[in-house]
């Protein structure tokens, strides 16, 4: 635990934050890249999202998508209703007859950090109350969009997880509902839950063990480790590699050169999708089985959880 407390204090971490909702650019960095196509076509309704900058780029018929969490960059209560709403509206207002879209991008605005995943502190809350029922609502939650997700809402798209920094539990277990993941050097993945006494209960049992085998995903899942973006990239996890600054440049690359043979690429994650079998009732039975091991932790493993919200609440209020 203290590595991990350490390695989550080290640095400042800033996270962009205002009334304005609209992706800000900032003129010396590749930010700039998407603004010089900026489209006035984006939804008012997803400008209008409190803890997602959106933004929506029509000559590659790109929507541009940045986490921008208020607090920790964590997947809070009030950062999964913004997700729903994000996917509502993107359901809504684009695809086939409507807005074009092909390529749909995450990533984040806390520098270093892709997202801490869960909310801790909500889940010390619930399990301190015995409320089984909030767990797993929470957890069903994240397992909808995740699914949806996975689906590409029903668009033939193709999704794109931009990483920049830390993925860690249920950050590492959002990207996996992504087709294609494009990370720096230098970033990040993990999943700490075991070390206190749980496990990732919102997609990476049947996600890695889809991708990588039953063998390999509960070496991961159980080993406690961070893994490189190298390390990911040498597993499949990750597809494309980038320098340190250069994800933003990365993906765009990939978008240009995807375009041509986007309906192949599409198709061809179907296909792929099909051969999983992967429904909403398999997340959410591992979801449940997830809230019945919370009601079980002992005060050692609560309080390494404080320990770990606490040092991730430290990087908020540095912000």
């Amino acid at each position: 635990m203290d590595r991990m407390t350490s390695r989550l204090t080290e640095g400042a971490v800033t996270v962009t934050s205002g009334t304005d909702s609209a992706l800000p650019m900032d003129a010396d960095s590749d930010q700039s890249l998407i603004a010089e196509r900026a489209s006035p076509v984006t939804p008012d309704e997803l400008l209008s999202l409190k803890e997602l900058d959106v933004l929506y780029q029509e000559d590659t018929q790109t929507l541009w998508s940045y986490m921008r969490p208020s607090g920790r960059p964590s997947f809070t209560r009030t950062m999964l209703a913004d997700f729903e709403q994000w996917q509502s509206l993107i359901g809504t207002k684009f695809g086939p007859g409507k807005i074009p879209l092909k390529f749909l991008v995450l990533g984040s605005r806390a520098p270093d950090v892709f997202c801490f995943g869960g909310d801790l502190k909500l889940f010390h809350e619930l399990i301190r109350d015995r409320d089984r029922a909030g767990l797993e609502r929470y957890g069903h939650r994240c397992c909808e969009i995740l699914h949806r997700n996975m689906n590409t809402l029903d668009i033939p798209m193709l999704t794109i997880g931009l990483v920049e920094g830390s993925a860690l539990g249920g950050g590492f277990e959002a990207l996996l509902s992504f087709d294609y993941i494009v990370a720096e050097r230098g970033a990040t993945f993990g999943l700490p839950e075991i070390m206190f006494g749980l496990f990732p209960g919102m997609g990476a049992h049947a996600f890695l063990s889809r991708k990588l085998g039953s063998a390999m995903a509960d070496r991961l899942i159980v080993s406690n480790e961070t893994y490189t973006a190298e390390q990911m990239y040498d597993l499949g996890i990750v597809h494309h590699l980038a320098e340190k600054g250069e994800g933003l440049t990365v993906c765009r690359d990939f978008i240009k050169k995807s375009d041509r043979r986007h309906a192949g690429m599409v198709n061809a994650r179907k296909a792929m999708k099909v051969s999983w079998g992967l429904e909403l009732e398999e997340l959410n039975r591992i979801t449940e089985l997830w809230a019945d091991a919370a009601l079980q932790l002992s005060e050692r493993d609560l309080k390494v959880m404080t320990r770990l919200a606490s040092a991730q609440q430290r990087l908020a209020n540095a912000a």
